[in-house]
């Protein structure tokens, strides 16, 4: 894992230290199983961590689940696995939210008892209106003064199922004159009657989040309670709910700023949706920004994290570049991934002159960027497979391939010449047919000769055929913060997103590969065998880096 740099986070608790705290420093990730997690979640997932790592701490997983109408065991189970491939375990052990139901309902009581909560008759719409604007402050709720008996009475009949779904709530009496909105007695109950995924049917009330998560934080001894920005305005609410409990060692909520990338989005709705309609190909389908889609496309924990490094931490928002996460897997694979010859758009190449029947090998390396790799054989024979881009028949300035009368060295094997086009009758070229330089054998020309232009190629008769798959970005949009009005993410979605090649061909050390293996593709760009379907390449990234330098 990458070394962790300074933040405005980490200067919070060393200055914490200096000042006599002396409780471990105990962070955690809240996820709400309602969906699978994103790169977004990595950045969430990556502060907690490293943060509790640095100094000592302990990290916990807690579900949020307390709002069991959207929430499942499907997503329980991959938020963990994604946890785990990121290798950020909860050393402090994983939670639940709602295992504190009955806790947050004995303080909910406290409260009402001290006068500081009450049970509310408006409807959702005449809360909103009574709540009042920023500029305007709200008024009292006609149930704001109903005596402590009362509210306990009506508190335990909500707890019963007495009364239907949105009919009332319990509010924290607070003040409707605040200038914060989320002050302004604030709902902290509402009724639900719907099965809960962990507490079955025990409960019928629900506590909402701004509630039940400060709560949650005190119980389990978290120290320094790290969220994104938009609960900036919920702390003085986060604040309310710890003091006013009355919780000895006290939380607190620090926020940082959400990790935006460009050509993607975060909404878990509207990926559901995508999910949902077939339009991709479950949570993990290699377009989506999903860490279970980014680890199938062939991404890796450690890439994604430097990702998250390199973008830093900050308040102020701000939209990363998707090609800084695309040069830290291509800087990574680079070092480490094996070479292997793919060829996406095979045409036959015949050498007219190599004997037939004749099989030679070749050593290639295996990765020039490690020395300790070593090399591979590969069979040639009299027919071959070569790109079809590769070739020009008119070829344009400046095309150093093969072309007509051309010469091109196959790598680490021939040189070749072009000598004659096989077209079929509508005019397709179906072959190219070529001699070799068999004296010069892999070595330079004896003539002093140069020749510019180097091509991969594969036997014909030892190739093996594959699928790969070409992924490109999943909206057309860079910012889409910057959608136009009227517009939503569908006008944006890029239907060329995925491309699906079928007959290409690969040299057979490919057929060993296990779901999940990387590879350069070379010359063509860096793949990972598919972990859904068989025979299947998914590309990353290409080999093409635009992204500056790292210094």
């Amino acid at each position: 894992m990458s070394e962790i740099n300074n933040n405005f986070i980490h200067d919070i608790i060393d200055k914490d230290l200096e000042n006599g705290f002396s409780r471990p420093i105990h962070t955690r990730f809240p996820p709400e199983p309602n969906g699978y997690l994103h790169i977004g979640s990595a950045k969430a997932i990556w502060i907690n961590y490293t943060t509790a790592k640095k100094y000592g701490g302990l990290f916990n997983l807690r579900y949020d689940d307390t709002n069991p109408s959207k929430e499942g065991d499907e997503y329980v189970k991959s938020i963990y696995e994604d946890l785990c491939w990121l290798g950020a375990q909860p050393t402090g052990g994983i939670f639940y939210g709602s295992d504190y139901f009955d806790k947050c309902y004995e303080y909910a009581v406290k409260l009402i008892k001290e006068g500081k909560a009450y049970v509310c008759d408006l409807s959702p719409e005449q809360m909103r209106e009574y709540r009042g604007t920023l500029t305007e402050p709200g008024k009292n709720s006609p149930y704001r003064d109903r005596s402590v008996e009362e509210n306990l009475d009506l508190f335990e009949r909500m707890k019963n199922g007495e009364f239907p779904d949105g009919s009332r709530t319990l509010r924290a009496k607070i003040d409707m004159a605040s200038p914060n909105i989320n002050l302004r007695d604030p709902a902290i109950y509402r009724i639900l009657h719907t099965h809960h995924h962990r507490q079955g049917d025990k409960w019928c009330i629900y506590p909402l989040y701004d509630y039940a998560h400060p709560i949650q934080d005190a119980l389990e001894g978290i120290t320094h309670s790290l969220c994104s920005i938009e609960f900036e305005n919920h702390r003085p609410l986060y604040d309310w709910v710890v003091d006013n409990i009355g919780f000895e060692n006290k939380p607190h909520q620090y926020e940082f700023a959400r990790l935006n990338v460009t050509y993607t989005v975060m909404s878990k709705r509207y990926l559901r949706e995508l999910v949902e309609t077939g339009v991709a190909d479950g949570w993990d389908d290699p377009r989506l920004p999903t860490l279970s889609g980014l680890r199938r496309r062939g991404y890796t924990p450690s890439s994604i994290f430097e990702f998250v490094k390199r973008a830093g931490v900050a308040k102020a928002y701000s939209t990363v570049d998707i090609e800084l996460l695309e040069h830290c897997i291509r800087d990574e694979l680079n070092t480490v991934a094996p070479r292997r010859i793919c060829i996406l758009d095979p045409i036959k190449l015949e050498i007219t002159n190599y004997p037939e029947g004749k099989v030679e090998y070749f050593d290639l390396p295996n990765n020039p960027n490690d020395e300790n790799a070593g090399t591979r054989k590969l069979p040639f024979t009299r027919e071959l497979y070569i790109d079809r881009s590769d070739f020009a028949e008119v070829p344009p300035p400046k095309f150093f391939r093969l072309k007509p009368e051309g010469e091109v060295r196959l790598m680490g094997a021939y040189i070749i010449k072009c000598q004659e086009i096989v077209k079929d009758e509508e005019g397709n070229i179906t072959c190219i047919k070529c001699t070799a330089d068999l004296e010069a054998g892999n070595g330079n020309p004896t003539d002093g000769r140069k020749v510019k232009g180097t091509i991969h190629w594969l036997s014909a008769s030892e190739a093996q055929d594959v699928n790969v798959m070409l992924y490109d970005r999943l909206f057309t949009l860079e910012n889409m913060g910057d959608m136009e009005e009227n517009t939503s993410y569908n006008d944006y979605y890029n239907a060329d997103s995925v491309q699906k090649l079928t007959g290409c061909k690969m040299e057979k050390a490919l057929t060993e590969a296990k779901g999940g293996d990387k590879f350069q593709f070379v010359r063509t760009g860096y793949f990972a065998k598919d972990t859904k379907y068989e025979n299947t390449f998914n590309r990353i990234v290409s080999l093409k880096d635009s992204f500056p330098a790292k210094k």
